[in-house]
């Protein structure tokens, strides 16, 4: 049972950040040139599992969104008070037609990132729930129609450590992303974002 505990406490302490950045109009080139070479510093500090840029996406919403996430808020804290990560936001503050606005997400709730979200508003609890069940649901009859028979004469504890093991990255990296995706429409409602 502690390895599953563990698994999930892991999870929990998992922290995504959004950065949105408004540029001014014709620095844009220069802009995502300095923010990807931030991006490639940030991987080089323990904890980070990633990030991903994404452009504006309309005329209406004209923000860059960076977004990336480190194991806990220590490792952040260690990215965001370096001397590395200090000197690259010099670099291209002078680009921002305004400061940029952070939103940091903790927990289970960084599955239901949308980079178009700003400020990140998490989804009602019972959408979560829902959401993450329709993820859960198939793939755990997946694991079990696939390996059921190899799994079945391990002790109890090795099976469930192994079965979590390999469920909560697919459920973090490759799921939770893609769902969240395709039920932004319910999980998001168009009047909530506009109120965002």
């Amino acid at each position: 049972m502690n390895h599953v505990t563990s698994a999930t406490e892991d999870i929990d302490k998992v922290v995504t950040v959004v950065v949105s950045r408004r540029v001014k109009p014709g620095s844009e080139a220069e802009f995502e040139k300095l923010s990807t070479a931030m991006s490639m510093a940030a991987t080089q500090f323990p904890g980070h599992l990633g990030s991903n840029m994404f452009r504006p996406a309309t005329a209406d919403d004209p923000e860059y969104r960076i977004v990336f996430k480190f194991r806990s808020q220590e490792d952040l804290e260690h990215w965001q008070n370096s001397p590395e990560r200090l000197a690259h936001l010099e670099s291209f503050e002078k680009l921002l037609v305004a400061p940029a606005k952070t939103e940091v997400l903790s927990g289970m709730v960084t599955w239901f990132t949308l980079p178009t979200q700003n400020p990140v508003q998490p989804p009602a609890k019972y959408k979560m729930t829902v959401v993450s069940w329709l993820a859960l649901y198939p793939t755990v009859s997946i694991i079990f129609l696939v390996f059921g028979g190899l799994l079945e004469p391990l002790p109890l504890l090795l099976r469930t450590m192994m079965i979590t093991g390999v469920l909560m990255p697919l459920m973090s990296y490759v799921l939770m992303p893609r769902f969240t995706r395709w039920f932004a429409f319910w999980l998001y409602p168009k009047q909530e974002q506009s109120r965002s």
